[in-house]
């Protein structure tokens, strides 16, 4: 940062920019934000209040799947996702290692289908 220190109210501007890119380059599948763990170092609250700091890697990733709804015939339909979400190394996520956030994302609620 120039100027200042990560605060909510920075952190709160950064995760919406994030979710505005996400939804702007991804227009036709809805974005999900998988809630960032956030650290509150023994710091001295500024003039914008206490110290917050998200973790240093921001990821956005498009995700399609098979289809959702057993009534949609599974040649012609798909299933799509876009999520944003925050980790500490640029390692990618797997299964074992991955956030609980991401590992426990309600697919079948929150991803669209649509017809190839």
């Amino acid at each position: 940062m120039l100027e200042g220190y990560p605060c909510k109210r920075f952190n709160d501007f950064k995760i919406g920019g994030l979710l505005r890119t996400a939804e702007s380059t991804f227009p036709a599948t809805p974005v999900f934000l998988v809630p960032p763990p956030v650290a509150y170092p023994d710091l001295p609250p500024g003039g914008f209040g206490p110290v917050e700091e998200l973790p240093a890697v921001a990821c956005v990733g498009a995700f399609r799947s098979t289809v959702i709804a057993p009534e949609h015939d599974p040649v012609l339909y798909r299933s799509a996702l876009t999520i944003v979400w925050f980790q500490p190394t640029t390692v990618v996520p797997s299964h074992d290692s991955a956030d609980p956030g991401l590992r426990d994302i309600p697919w079948e609620e929150l991803a669209w289908e649509y017809e190839l």
